[in-house]
């Protein structure tokens, strides 16, 4: 089916047939399905995936389901009514029950394995089986693909019960990481950067699971008690789920000759990637070697600007592992994430990450994905020289594609028409001393002042009279360096399109589901509004909630300034 909307295609879906009427499954179509696979989709408990690209799988509702809210900003973008997030066969479907589904829509949704690397080593130990053939997605199951507006979106739904990979869990997401990941990846989007994206919230109104979460005034580290949280299923969208780590399982087994097909299902699997995440800007002409080298051109490129934006914006992925590392370039899974309020390099929320995780280091550990997706294509170039000598001047060149994308995101926070070196670190020494807050802080900054005083409503502690002179020393030579450029307005609004003016605070957000479990989505709604402009000014009423420093209260507060893997 060719990637145009059909004459016969409503621009808008207003039912669930004319939504029903965009399905074109080309993963289903094009990859191979697990030959051991039931024929249901009733597919739930662990056990070893040896070969095929994908388990069918029926995905488990969730009872009495209700709506919370839904993306009108994708909705638009997807040729979708509003009215449709009401509809009761889409709450169902997006609910979990595949049930209701019409042809062409296929009666089984289906997920896909992968491997585990952490900063460039492999790991087996999370499979139950202690092989790798057991790690996968335990809880997310994509329900549907098809063309919008000629554009290929895949919906997946996190939570949406046990697969094969669930490794014993009960293949739930609640409410809190639920609430959390659709309106991050609102917000990412709003921030203009690369992200899968939120289409529903449906929370159920029967249905609780138990998990380690905090007690209210918590100073732990550790979950110190376990609550009953609602259960809950977001639907995230994105051109396709493939991760680095689909691709490292794929050319570990072929690696070992672990099947005799496993070469030919690695290349099955780069060949779609291609399709789904590059075919705009990969010519089909090129030799298949000749494709593989400009992915890896291309991928290296999504990957290194994506990481520099996450630093632009304060924004830690406290778990980049490959298998949390899209193959397409964007942001794809928001568990142990948080953004950074009181600037430290080595911020992490994520109370299992440590420092290799943390705000600064993401280069590297980005570096390292890079690292296991350039090893896992290599074997589709074996015999070839100088392909792989092409290939491996890429991969080479990593960490200096790296540092000029840093380079020059710090060049447009700060206005510059290149980067200075000094200026930038000097800058990031007097942050950490004066305590500031990265959002304030550069927002103010974007206004160029003539002083200090207008900075220091960013700082959390007061700064000695020494400090002081450093700053003014400091911000006499960057003004110099951007009165020297022309324009100061010109440069400031620009500064602003850079520097958001509202961030992601836990201590915001926390109330958003805590009052969900009560029935009441108000303030989930108001964020979705404060998330869609976030570089804009807002009323008077939005900026003395939302643009504010974080309260005494709320530093080492456990569940807000630090949490365990949110599920």
């Amino acid at each position: 089916m060719p990637a145009t909307t059909s004459v016969f295609e409503s621009p808008t879906a207003k039912t669930f047939a004319e939504f029903s009427q965009r399905a074109d499954y080309s993963l289903m179509d094009s990859l191979h399905a697990d030959p051991q696979a039931t024929n249901d989709g009733h597919d739930y408990k662990p056990r070893q995936v040896f070969s095929g690209h994908y388990v069918p799988v029926t995905p488990t509702p969730i009872p009495e389901s209700e709506y919370i809210t839904h993306s009108k900003t994708l909705f638009n973008e997807l040729g979708l009514s509003h009215e449709l997030a009401h509809d009761e066969q889409f709450r169902r479907l997006f609910s979990g029950d595949i049930t209701v589904v019409r042809e062409p829509m296929r009666p089984t949704g289906w997920a896909t394995g992968y491997a585990l690397s952490i900063y460039g080593t492999e790991y087996i130990q999370q499979c139950p089986f202690g092989t790798g053939n057991g790690y996968g997605d335990g809880r997310a199951i994509s329900v549907f693909e098809g063309l919008f507006k000629g554009k290929r979106w895949e919906m997946q739904l996190k939570g949406g019960g046990p697969t094969p990979y669930c490794r014993g869990a009960d293949g739930r997401a609640v409410l809190r990481s639920s609430v959390r990941e659709f309106l991050a990846q609102e917000y990412m989007q709003a921030l203009g950067i690369p992200t899968s994206r939120s289409l529903t919230l449906y929370v159920s109104r029967s249905e609780t699971v138990r998990r380690p979460w905090y007690a209210l005034n918590s100073r732990s580290i550790d979950p110190d008690i376990v609550v009953d949280n609602p259960t809950a299923i977001a639907t995230r969208v994105a051109p396709s789920f493939l991760r680095v780590g689909q691709l490292e399982l794929f050319a570990r087994r072929a690696r070992s000759n672990s099947h005799h097909d496993a070469l030919n299902e690695l290349r099955m699997l780069v060949k779609h990637l291609i399709k789904r995440n590059y075919q705009q800007v990969i010519d089909p002409s090129l030799s298949f070697t000749d494709q593989v080298i400009e992915l890896a051109h291309l991928f290296r490129g999504r990957l290194t600007s994506l990481v520099a934006n996450w630093m632009r914006v304060g924004y830690c992925q406290g778990n980049f592992n490959s298998d949390n590392c899209a193959a397409g370039g964007y942001t794809l899974d928001y568990g142990p994430f948080g953004f950074c309020e009181l600037f430290n390099p080595k911020f992490q929320p994520w109370t299992g990450g440590g420092d290799h995780f943390s705000f600064f280091n993401q280069p590297i550990a980005a570096e390292a994905n890079y690292q296991m997706f350039w090893a896992a294509i290599r074997p589709l170039l074996n015999g070839n020289m100088q392909a792989l000598a092409r290939l491996d001047r890429i991969r080479e060149d990593f960490s200096e594609a790296m540092n000029k994308e840093i380079e020059t995101m710090w060049a447009k926070k700060l206005g510059l028409m290149s980067y200075d070196a000094t200026l930038v670190n000097e800058l990031l020494q007097l942050m950490v001393l004066s305590n500031v807050d990265y959002t304030i802080f550069f927002r103010k900054l974007s206004h160029i002042p003539k002083e200090l005083t207008p900075l220091k409503e960013s700082f959390y502690l007061p700064s000695s009279e020494q400090v002081d002179r450093q700053w003014g020393s400091w911000l006499q030579q960057w003004r110099d360096r951007i009165k020297s450029y022309g324009d100061l307005r010109v440069t400031s609004e620009a500064m602003k399109g850079i520097n958001p003016k509202y961030t992601w605070r836990e201590w915001i957000v926390a109330p958003a589901y805590k009052n969900a479990e009560q029935g009441d989505y108000s303030v989930i709604k108001e964020l979705q509004t404060v998330f869609s402009n976030p570089y804009e000014k807002q009323s008077i009423e939005i900026e003395m909630t939302y643009d504010q420093l974080k309260p005494k209260k709320f530093f080492n507060a456990g569940g807000v300034s630090h949490y365990s893997c949110s599920s």
